[in-house]
């Protein structure tokens, strides 16, 4: 199978990735933010590359679910870096670049997945809730502590974490810029598991690899039918379903599904 990355390192050669890495391999794809000295903190040009990688993946039937995570044993993304928001202006505000990479990663085709190794706040936490599965390190530290800077979080923060815990616990945890350990994240529903930090990657593969076992156009209408029905009132959420499973009825995948288990054996689903 061709390590699909190869080809984006080739085409860019010339600048290279500066604050990330990427590799993919058993149509799993794993961003690295590769800044350690920084504690991982978000950039302009971490963003435009993980969005670079994101677009050559989109199209990439090699790569059929991302991982995210960070460099290092401290910090999955501490945060925004710090020295470019002394900087920030009503433009750039307005411009709203991390909150729409943030957007496209919550609607991207493809299974996502934060492996969040150590600390992560503002950003980086809205980073991965951003993504539909969050797993985390023993060591891991999560908040949106943005209120100490005098700003709030921008990119999603307040609703997609009232929309995990509640709303109750996103204003506390907001206004008082609480950081949650590990255990606290699971107890909230923040997070869904709790591993070793040395083992943490490996997990998260493990997951997607469940997940890419499953048929592929039931594993993508899933993640409409939850992502716009939470979105919703609960009838027309019901009717995204019905119609998603009409849909579905249709398929080879389903067909498949339905003969591999009336015969004890593995599917073998046409995009996997």
């Amino acid at each position: 199978m061709t390590n699909s990355i190869t080809s984006i390192t080739e085409q860019d050669t010339a600048v290279g990735f500066e604050t990330i890495t990427a590799e993919a391999t058993d149509r799993i794809g794993v961003i690295t933010i590769n800044r350690p000295e920084k504690r991982n903190a978000l950039s302009k040009t971490v963003l435009a590359e993980i969005g670079r990688v994101l677009d050559t993946w989109e199209e990439d039937p090699d790569v059929q679910a991302v991982i995210f995570t960070g460099a290092g044993e401290k910090a999955f993304v501490a945060g925004a870096d710090i020295s470019q928001l002394a900087h920030y202006d009503l433009h750039y505000g307005l411009a709203a670049h991390m909150q729409k990479l943030y957007d496209r990663i919550e609607d991207y085709p493809k299974p996502t997945i934060a492996a969040i190794n150590g600390v992560a706040l503002g950003g980086g936490l809205e980073l991965a809730m951003s993504c539909d599965i969050r797993i985390v390190s023993e060591n891991a530290k999560v908040g949106l502590p943005e209120a100490t800077l005098g700003v709030l979080p921008g990119a999603g923060g307040p609703q997609r974490l009232s929309r995990l815990v509640g709303k109750g616990r996103a204003v506390e945890m907001i206004l008082t810029s609480r950081v949650l350990t590990a255990q606290q994240a699971l107890d909230y529903g923040l997070a869904t598991e709790v591993h070793p930090l040395a083992e943490l990657v490996d997990a998260a593969r493990t997951t997607a690899g469940t997940i890419l076992s499953k048929g592929p156009l039931a594993v993508q209408l899933a993640k409409l039918v939850i992502g716009n029905g939470a979105e919703t009132d609960q009838r027309t959420g019901l009717l995204l379903e019905r119609l998603a499973q009409t849909l579905l009825y249709t398929t080879e995948d389903k067909a498949e599904g339905a003969d591999a288990f009336l015969n004890k054996r593995t599917p073998e689903f046409k995009g996997n």
